[in-house]
């Protein structure tokens, strides 16, 4: 294994699961600057993950309890408009759920084709 969950997590699913997030508020009606200001990133951001420049290795729409809390939490981010860390603390949160359920397992294995996820269980161990 050349490549931990970790640090797939961090170069795959956090920016998948951002990338959503933009897609739902920018479904919701805003503008790319004001999503930007929201969620505390620059516009150019944005616009990257809108045009699937970023995030757009996972599919997290595809998993609908995710969708439900990407959802959830874009309300929250509208309607109280929650600092930085706790933005980021939402996103990490539901990325340690999905490390738990087993949805980052064929990303891993296709970012790292020395993973078994046959015989790997570790996140499920850990997180699950």
């Amino acid at each position: 294994m050349k490549t931990n969950a970790f640090e797939v997590t961090s170069r795959y699913v956090y920016p998948s699961l951002r990338r959503r997030l933009v897609e739902i508020l920018y479904e919701k009606g805003l503008k790319q600057t004001e999503i930007a200001e929201l969620l505390h990133i620059t516009q150019s951001a944005v616009s990257r993950y809108l045009r699937m420049d970023r995030g757009a290795l996972m599919d997290v729409s595809s998993y609908p309890d995710i969708e439900e809390e990407l959802q959830s939490l874009a309300r929250e981010i509208v309607e109280k408009k929650p600092g930085e860390y706790e933005i980021h603390r939402r996103i990490v949160e539901i990325s340690l759920e999905m490390l738990g359920k087993g949805y980052v397992c064929s990303i891993h294995s296709e970012v790292d084709p020395e993973v078994d996820p046959g015989e790997c269980n570790v996140c499920l161990e850990l997180f699950g």
